[in-house]
């Protein structure tokens, strides 16, 4: 039956009801409970599952359908995108600052939001994840100053985006894109946007019917990951957008 379903801190940490019992509205509304710890937020992922709440809540967990998704072959980088990082001159990292990211992250201002949902239980749950080498950061550097960056779970060859932040024009398109260029790389097979925006939409982004995402997921979820996160290009040029060299839409 569909409905929200409740779970406790002593539920096992696999205790998900099945997706397709998710609310149509608010859609993707699926459980309301639990904690963040380590083994749930895995077990949620790999099921088509996050944790999306503000403060002062319970835990919501949310599998909407359709789900936003990015096939890494799809990224379009647009020629003023392509100007603007050729411009900037700017350098990437992966896992250098992963904490001053997600500080970022929860700290921009966001157009229709009023706070942040990162809490500092959040920071703490994903800081674990990053420790254990599941959550992993890209940076955008000019000069010694963190200008952009995004912040995600990497298990197997899914990447399952969950926030990103500009301080500078494109600076998160270009984190993204550099992101991207990496995990093409690495064979990963799908980028997870959650919910699709106009802003990725441009990027790339489709929607997936939940089943045959959940497909995807449990297909590609059990490769093994790259052994160490650092981006193995030090500064993403316009010749390396060149579609003929790596597969990406002009």
């Amino acid at each position: 039956m569909t409905g929200v379903h409740w779970i406790t801190h002593q539920h096992p940490p696999d205790a998900f009801p099945d997706v397709r019992d998710a609310l149509r509205d608010p859609d993707g509304l699926l459980a309301i409970g639990g904690d963040l710890s380590m083994q749930r937020l895995l077990c949620a992922y790999k099921r088509g599952i996050f944790p999306w709440y503000s403060l002062g809540q319970p835990v919501l967990w949310w599998s909407p359908d359709p789900r936003a998704v990015l096939f890494p072959e799809d990224l379009k980088i647009s020629r003023s995108l392509r100007k603007s990082i050729r411009r900037a001159g700017w350098r990437f990292s992966l896992d250098e600052d992963f904490a001053g990211v997600m500080e970022r992250c929860a700290e921009t201002p966001r157009p229709g939001q009023d706070g942040t949902w990162i809490s500092a239980d959040m920071v703490a749950a994903y800081s674990a994840l990053h420790e254990a080498g599941y959550a992993h950061s890209v940076e955008v550097w000019d000069g010694d100053e963190m200008v952009g960056g995004l912040y995600g779970v990497a298990i197997g060859k899914v990447f399952f985006g969950e926030s990103m932040f500009s301080h500078a024009t494109d600076a998160s398109k270009a984190a993204l894109a550099a992101l991207v260029r990496q995990l093409q790389a690495w064979d990963f097979a799908l980028i997870d946007c959650q919910v699709t925006n106009p802003h990725l939409e441009r990027l790339g982004s489709r929607n997936l019917p939940r089943e045959e995402f959940l497909g995807l997921l449990r297909e590609h979820t059990r490769a093994p990951q790259p052994g160490q996160w650092t981006m193995e290009l030090s500064r993403l040029g316009l010749d390396r957008f060149d579609p003929a060299v790596t597969g990406l839409q002009a």
